[in-house]
């Protein structure tokens, strides 16, 4: 097989039509670099295989037959790929023309930078926040309970969320949201991949953390943008109700409980 330039690798969980908006996407408005595209599929289902066997026989599908969480999809799209950089997409994103392109050269010439992140719009065109400043442990009180309502609580999530940023213009920030991010294979290579003991959530905050402790910025990039159908799953219900009935909820509390007790004492890295 020959290398090309960028390597679009798609993780997807029970998301078919989703998963073909996104392909189709990306096969329509890819143009001026080489690529590949690939999909890794966790607790595959029929239709999303015989989607993948009739539709997409040029896409590489890689299947498993558990939920192997967020962290496993990615690291198999990583290992597979072939090109020196890769885009790692959620499922249900949409790739919009000349975006990969745009974010390949920016990345490509500059090398000190490990990983670039568009900006995302939802289906309707209305910003969506992916780019953050790393949490602490009262964001995810601040932000998961009935405190979120006072003053001091939104001013820290303000914060958190970098509303004191335009997002117009490319930044060095502490994290990006993982459902879209380009990275280079080498950065990959000296960092690592995704910490294996974050089944769902808090992936992406510790891979950008270890990114700076590695010398690699992370840098959220407007002037690309993608579509993103978002979720947010582990939000819905408000706290008491998602404590008993949201298990997505749980596993945000327990990876935020490990991402805490693995950094605890750390001082955070250091950037303009």
């Amino acid at each position: 097989m020959q290398p090309v330039d960028v390597s679009i690798a798609i993780n997807s969980y029970k998301n078919t039509e989703l998963l073909r908006l996104c392909i189709e996407s990306i096969k329509r408005n890819v143009k001026g670099v080489s690529f590949e595209v690939i999909v890794v599929d966790g607790e595959t289902e029929e239709s999303t295989a015989m989607m993948m066997r009739e539709d997409f026989p040029d896409v590489r599908f890689f299947s498993f037959a558990e939920n192997v969480g967020f962290r496993r999809l990615v690291q198999k799209g990583l290992e597979m790929s072939r090109g020196s950089y890769a885009l790692l997409l959620n499922s249900d994103i949409i790739v919009t023309p000349g975006v990969v392109e745009e974010m390949y050269a920016f990345l490509k010439g500059r090398p000190d930078i490990g990983m670039v992140g568009p900006k995302l719009l939802g289906f309707n065109e209305l910003f969506q926040e992916s780019c953050f400043r790393f949490y602490k442990p009262i964001t995810i009180l601040y932000r998961r309970t009935f405190l979120g309502r006072f003053g001091f609580a939104k001013r820290h999530i303000d914060w958190f969320l970098m509303r004191d940023y335009d997002h117009k213009h490319p930044q060095e920030v502490d994290w990006l949201m993982g459902s879209a991010m380009m990275v280079s294979q080498a950065s990959v290579r000296k960092v690592g991949f995704m910490d294996e003991r974050f089944f769902m959530y808090m992936e992406d905050v510790d891979w950008c953390r270890r990114f700076w402790e590695n010398g690699y910025k992370v840098v959220y990039y407007p002037y690309a943008h993608m579509y993103h159908y978002h979720g947010k799953g582990s939000a819905r219900g408000g706290f008491l109700r998602s404590l008993l009935f949201n298990k997505l909820m749980w596993y945000h509390i327990a990876s935020a409980f490990k991402y805490f007790k693995k950094y605890r004492g750390k001082p955070l890295p250091s950037h303009d």
